[in-house]
């Protein structure tokens, strides 16, 4: 097969996991392109779109037979930005995550494959990308590896959606305790967008990390 893996941010965290599963994809044969930039995306089988920030242009679906998506949430319930982070948010530890098709409407394709990440309630940011990441590669595999012999359900039920989170999202509410909040303490990224709050005129900023 002729696959495409494309994480549009460089940087991204997922940067390390994509390039796993591109190695364990040729050493099954396949003939496999990770880029960065969806215009290079080439004519083949499958295109992979993980960690993406930018929406798929239509003409660059058209290059590939499937085009693959992974999303945290059982869709249609979920669409949208974060999903993981808000669910985590809402004191979710059981995380449903759905391989799809996508399509020209936003998180509204076919569903292939889904699986729950399943957390104690303690990790903090780097440990929930952890796992996410290597479920991620996990789903990519079981797809290829049943291909084509695979059909996908399309979406049913009512369907919510979860807005893009900005550094606004990372504040802390001084009147309330380190418990009431340690959520928001697990999803903060220490370096991009670390939890903070605002007291007496001043901005401070509070990083996290796990003593072992």
């Amino acid at each position: 097969m002729i696959i495409n893996l494309l994480t549009d941010n460089p940087q991204s965290w997922i940067i390390p996991y994509v390039k796993q599963a591109a190695e364990e994809l040729r050493s099954l044969g396949h003939t496999v392109y990770f880029v960065h930039n969806q215009k290079d995306i080439v004519a083949g089988d499958c295109a992979f779109f993980l960690g993406c920030e930018k929406l798929v242009k239509s003409e660059t679906l058209k290059k590939n037979k499937h085009n693959l998506v992974i999303h945290e949430s059982a869709l249609p319930a979920g669409k949208g930005w974060s999903p993981l982070t808000w669910q985590i948010l809402d004191g979710k530890n059981d995380i449903p995550v759905s391989l799809f098709e996508a399509e020209a409407a936003v998180d509204n394709g076919p569903i292939y494959f889904q699986d729950t990440l399943h957390f104690a309630g303690y990790e903090l940011n780097k440990e929930l990308k952890e796992a996410q990441g290597r479920l991620s590669i996990e789903l990519v595999k079981r797809f290829v590896l049943a291909y084509p012999a695979i059909t996908g359900q399309r979406q049913a039920g009512a369907a919510t959606f979860y807005s893009r989170r900005t550094p606004k999202d990372s504040e802390l509410d001084v009147n309330k305790t380190i418990a009431e909040q340690f959520n928001l303490f697990r999803v903060v990224d220490n370096e991009n967008y670390p939890a903070f709050f605002n007291h007496l005129g001043h901005k401070y900023i509070i990083k996290i990390y796990k003593f072992e």
